[in-house]
């Protein structure tokens, strides 16, 4: 037998378990290959084929020089459950790695267990904060399959929805980078300006964030009576507000300091990431999907299109603020351009019967029974349907076997997309300048884990 002494030392001895997280973890300098290290340190432009070198980094540190830690996942703070780990040189960041997937939900694959009518259900969910836009690039997507003509009513009501969806998306980023600044007062007032478009939301589609409004072959309900006096309501008091969120926030010396040129990024850089929406527009590029491929009856309409010049943080508040005001120009047109007419497809493969002819036919029960648990056929073919969402360029692909149900799925959103660009944001700024940095960069994290 074995010494009993000898036994309880073995059991005294502290256990150490060696943890890695792979390919999602930061690992130390020395232990991380060059192709990884010069995507943690935000160096896009390797287009000429040539090998990184690592002793290119301008601030090169030695690992006992450097501490890597955790930031996030914290919904308040990082705008989402994201996780980005840091690799500090005191307060100053010289790597940044976001880390995903912790709300992951699969709806790109529970889209192809859906027929087509379930299917807006499903994505209105992944851009939380625009479902509008969600639903109307599936939707555009599956009508240009089957091939059907939306009425020019249900066009216009799309686009008046769509653009009070993006001034809502934009009260949001507002309030919040307002409260990541230390503004409270912002958090408040946009929030509040938000509470106008919801409750039009409510009063339209029944609900207030996932609506489940725009579908294909039109909109779920034609616009409420009293509409015009309501919306022109939301356009004045919000134009009022945004001169008042002018006065707040734009010449606030501490609010300059923390944006006017923090965290830049050049056209090159931002085309090389192919990211989209205000954070490409800040560097001066006037790539909106509204203007340049132009989709529902934005051709017919006057706005302009917001550019930056420097690509900073500030540009990046610039062009929401801006955007909210020609997004308002939109919506005065649409309420003075509304045509008469159907407010959704009268083709019968894909709207149901009147509600009231359910009671009275059993050929329309049969045909409203058979669309809402089989669902209409798509033919066969492939397409992309892209549009401008307030986070940038949002599209769908789908493939259709002729079934009932899509055969695959893919959203290309632009959070994920726009998220490539934290490593070379954060490069070289402040811990303290973190979390800015994220939310100018406004990624919803159920979109990136769709």
């Amino acid at each position: 037998m074995s010494d009993p002494t000898v036994r309880a030392a073995e059991r005294l001895e502290p256990l150490v378990v060696e943890t890695s997280e792979g390919a999602q973890g930061l690992q130390r300098r020395e232990a991380t290959p060059a192709g990884e290290l010069s995507r943690e340190v935000g160096s896009v432009l390797r287009v000429d084929g040539h090998a990184f070198d690592p002793s290119s980094i301008d601030y090169e540190r030695r690992d006992d020089e450097t501490m890597i830690i955790n930031m996030g996942p914290s919904h308040p703070s990082t705008h989402g459950v994201l996780r980005i780990m840091l690799e500090l040189d005191g307060e100053f960041v010289l790597r940044a790695k976001p880390v995903i997937g912790y709300l992951h939900t699969g709806m790109e694959k529970t889209g192809e267990e859906l027929s087509y009518v379930q299917g807006a259900t499903n994505v209105t969910r992944m851009d939380y904060l625009s479902p509008v836009t969600n639903e109307l690039s599936y939707s555009l997507a599956v009508e240009s399959l089957l091939g059907i003509e939306v009425p020019e009513r249900a066009t216009w009501i799309r686009m008046m929805m769509s653009e009070l969806n993006r001034i809502s998306s934009h009260l949001v980023w507002m309030a919040t980078n307002g409260m990541d600044l230390g503004s409270t007062s912002m958090m408040i007032y946009g929030f509040r300006e938000r509470e106008l478009i919801l409750a039009f939301f409510e009063k339209t589609a029944g609900l207030r964030l996932n609506l489940n409004y725009v579908r294909p072959g039109g909109v779920a309900a034609d616009l409420p009576d009293g509409w015009e006096d309501d919306v022109t309501v939301i356009c004045d008091t919000i134009d009022e507000r945004t001169y008042e969120y002018d006065q707040l926030l734009t010449g606030q010396p501490i609010f300059r300091e923390r944006m006017v040129g923090v965290a830049p990024i050049t056209a090159e850089e931002a085309l090389a990431l192919s990211v989209t929406g205000p954070l490409l527009r800040s560097t001066g590029v006037p790539w909106d999907l509204r203007r340049t491929m132009p989709y529902l009856a934005y051709d017919q309409v006057d706005f302009d299109v917001i550019v930056g010049t420097y690509g900073d943080n500030f540009d990046r508040y610039a062009i929401r603020l801006n955007e909210m005001r020609e997004s308002i120009r939109i919506i005065r047109q649409c309420i003075e351009m509304m045509p008469r007419g159907d407010y959704r497809s009268q083709d019968p493969k894909v709207t149901p019967p009147p509600r009231a002819r359910i009671g009275e036919s059993m050929e329309a029960l049969i045909h409203h029974f058979k669309l809402f648990t089989e669902g209409f056929h798509v033919p066969q073919g492939e397409v992309y349907s892209a549009i401008e969402s307030p986070r940038g360029e949002i599209g769908c692909y789908l493939v259709s076997d002729g079934g009932p149900k899509p055969y695959r799925i893919h959203v290309r959103a632009p959070s994920f997309v726009n998220l490539q660009a934290v490593p070379l944001l954060m490069r070289g700024g402040s811990m303290s300048d973190a979390i800015t940095v994220i939310s100018t960069v406004d990624p919803i994290m159920g979109e990136v884990d769709r």
